[in-house]
């Protein structure tokens, strides 16, 4: 395994990082999903998402009986705040009121005393960005959390938090959790060149655009029964799921050959060919997984390669310039 610090900061998060969205506590029995924590820690995976909306709650139970085995201090454990977790006006967004009732009910259901990193799941228009930093400056000193993040908010928003909290002198954002992949490049324009100059480390999603770029699909008329795009999660793929993109990734797996991996694993070393990215988010239902996507920790593909790459999905993804 390979470590990266998580943007300017002290703190070194796995290159390949084990995610809890839409498996642990949901459709992935419990025993299936410690045998995968526990092997991604064997194999020397040291930071672990969740969130508490996963599942409403059940992620986070999950991940907190799984992790319990470990040394505390080994590992860099993150989760999340923003989605309704109940019916009341209160039960969401950024307010101070909702983040220190959330990081509360994190806390018990993940067992620990801390979370290494809390991270503001979206960004709230509905309340002032002073409360919500300060918030979170309130969560460091009073030691419940190490470090505080953002996830998919915009360049703009995530420049304006860096700079309230240098002003007032609180704790400063250190990360931005965006959805990153060789199929959905959006945040390149703007939003990693914001996180370069403001110090902010990217812990990115999807970078196997839900599967896609693992070659499985080949039809996309008929996916493949129990897999994701026959599901639930069908929807959140529509934009890249289409004909001409699985075409084109079909088209990747000599380049995959000729790196010596999987397709998968090149997929991942893609997002990882730049240091804005501290860590690839990956999720597992089987420790084989795990095994085949810690692997692309370790590669070093030549640049040519990503460059062909390139060249045969951008005629074909939803990429386009934006200013976000």
């Amino acid at each position: 395994m390979r470590y990266r610090n998580l943007g300017r900061w002290g703190v070194k998060v796995s290159s390949v990082g084990l995610g809890s969205w839409l498996t642990y506590g949901g459709s992935v029995e419990e025993d299936a999903a410690r045998a995968c924590i526990q092997r991604a820690y064997e194999r020397g995976v040291n930071f672990f998402d969740t969130a508490n909306v996963y599942a409403r709650g059940r992620a986070e139970e999950v991940m907190g009986r799984a992790i319990h085995a470990f040394p505390r201090e080994s590992i860099v454990l993150a989760t999340k705040v923003y989605f309704p977790m109940g019916d009341g006006p209160n039960d969401r967004g950024l307010s101070r009121k909702h983040i220190r009732e959330q990081i509360d009910a994190s806390l018990r259901r993940l067992d620990v005393q801390y979370v290494d990193l809390y991270q503001c799941h979206r960004y709230d228009a509905n309340a002032p960005l002073e409360e919500t930093v300060q918030a979170m400056d309130d969560l460091v000193r009073a030691g419940k959390i190490l470090y505080w993040g953002v996830s998919e908010w915009n360049a703009d928003q995530i420049a304006s938090a860096v700079n309230l909290a240098r002003a007032r002198g609180w704790a400063e954002p250190v990360s931005n959790q965006p959805q990153y992949s060789a199929l959905w490049r959006r945040v390149e324009q703007r939003v990693f060149p914001t996180c370069k100059e403001y110090g902010l480390g990217n812990v990115v999603w999807s970078p196997l655009a839900m599967g896609i770029l693992t070659g499985k699909y080949t039809d996309a008329a008929n996916p493949p029964a129990g897999t994701r795009a026959a599901g639930r999660a069908k929807d959140m793929m529509e934009d890249y799921f289409t004909q001409p993109v699985l075409d084109a990734v079909q088209r990747l797996k000599p380049l995959a050959q000729r790196a010596g991996c999987t397709l998968a694993q090149l997929a991942l070393a893609w997002c990882l060919r730049d240091d804005v990215v501290a860590s690839v988010i990956v999720g597992a239902t089987r420790p084989e997984q795990v095994d085949d996507n810690v692997a692309a920790a370790e590669l070093d593909v030549d640049p040519h390669i990503f460059g062909e790459m390139d060249a045969i999905l951008t005629p074909v993804t939803p990429f386009e310039p934006y200013t976000a």
